[in-house]
């Protein structure tokens, strides 16, 4: 089974309430071969939600307490982002999901690029904090932007 972030199979639970939908993703997800997860939401953070950054470094870094997750008011809020990486994983690993598709540049879901704290919209290399916990944990993460090069090699 294969893991999609929320957003990307078209649920409307971005931080502005809406969604990145991807047709084929979705589709993905109306066939039953994939699953929808948003960590965010399992973290206990609402819908819509105050724009949040890592600052400090990447997911990696929050997990070893280099790091912290900030929204745009100011608010920490790393423990929300790391309870739903959590929770989310105790539901992949429930379903046997071993590969996920997730939102690039998200907090939460980056892969390969995330936003550098700013809220600037300055982007630098480093992954989200759910990233990061589902990589640790052994799971294969791709963006929605290379995964179907990256499947295929």
């Amino acid at each position: 089974m294969l893991g999609i972030s929320a957003c990307l199979g078209g649920i409307a639970c971005r931080y502005d309430g809406r969604s990145n939908e991807s047709p084929l993703l979705k589709e993905l997800v109306a066939t039953d071969q994939a699953i929808v997860v948003c960590p965010e939401v399992l973290g206990g953070l609402p819908i819509p939600r105050i724009p949040a950054e890592i600052q400090g470094g990447d997911g990696f870094d929050v997990w070893n307490h280099h790091a912290k997750v900030i929204d745009k008011n100011g608010l920490d809020v790393t423990e929300a982002f790391k309870e739903g990486a959590i929770l989310a994983f105790e539901q992949l690993q429930h379903l046997q999901v071993t590969e996920l598709i997730l939102k690039e540049k998200s907090p939460s879901c980056g892969s390969t690029m995330i936003y550098d704290g700013s809220f600037s919209g300055n982007r630098i290399k480093g992954v989200g904090v759910a990233t990061a916990y589902f990589i640790q944990k052994g799971l294969t993460v791709y963006s929605e932007e290379n995964w179907q090069e990256m499947r295929l090699t």
